[in-house]
């Protein structure tokens, strides 16, 4: 239901006051769509108003723009002035330092959401440990000779688990590059933060990749520095 006629004008008066500037009806028709007043009710506010003195009109041919009445605003003094141009001045500078801010923040999460999470890295990791160590014990029961199989079965094991071993110290690189970045000039202890995360090297578990990485076939190793 719409407001009334008076509503209506106190509606569309304290709108043309706040924004203080040449408003048309469809200016303003636009900008009340929200208290539900309809173009034409909007156009017999702002002529009553007009008619009645409390905003005032110019005419451009057809067209009428509308403007609040200025003398019912304070008018600063050149001082005033002065002090009023010199906080805005300060105030776009501090606007300009947040937007930065929120630049770098919005940057830096970005570049965090694109890496693996500590928790993410360590999931990852006892997954493919065990993984290996299945692996592991597969190739060595047939390099004994205890399960008897195909060529190409062996050769699917085998590069099974070059590729197991390739993860593995794809990870391995990858979790010492974030946690180089996370405890770098880091405060606290990092032995102590290690095990709080509850985090262990290969070393702490009795693991050793090179070990691993001996019993791949001679001609499956990667090459150094792959």
């Amino acid at each position: 239901m719409a407001p009334k006629t008076d509503n209506t004008e106190a509606i569309v008066l304290k709108f043309v006051n706040e924004q203080n500037r040449p408003l048309n009806t469809q200016n303003a028709a636009d900008a009340l769509q929200k208290f539900s007043l309809k173009k034409t009710a909007v156009q017999k506010a702002l002529d009553s108003l007009a008619e009645s003195g409390k905003i005032t009109f110019k005419e451009y041919g057809k067209q009428k723009l509308y403007i609040a009445r200025q003398d019912q605003f304070e008018i600063p003094n050149a001082e005033e002035l002065a002090l009023m141009k010199e906080e805005n001045a300060k105030l776009q500078e501090q606007l300009q330092e947040k937007r930065k801010t929120i630049s770098e923040v919005e940057s830096e999460i970005k570049s965090l959401q694109s890496n693996l999470t500590l928790e993410e890295i360590q999931e990852k990791d006892a997954k493919l440990r065990k993984e290996v160590k299945e692996m592991e014990e597969k190739l060595i029961k047939l390099r004994q000779g205890v399960t008897l199989v195909r060529p190409e079965d062996k050769k699917a094991v085998e590069d099974m688990y070059s590729d197991k071993i390739n993860q593995w110290r794809k990870r391995k690189r990858m979790f010492r590059d974030v946690w180089d970045t996370v405890t770098e000039n880091f405060p606290r202890d990092i032995k102590e933060f290690k095990e709080e995360l509850g985090i262990e090297y290969d070393e702490d578990v009795g693991l050793s990749l090179q070990e691993y990485s001996d019993l791949i076939p001679h001609g499956k190793k990667r090459g150094r520095g792959q």
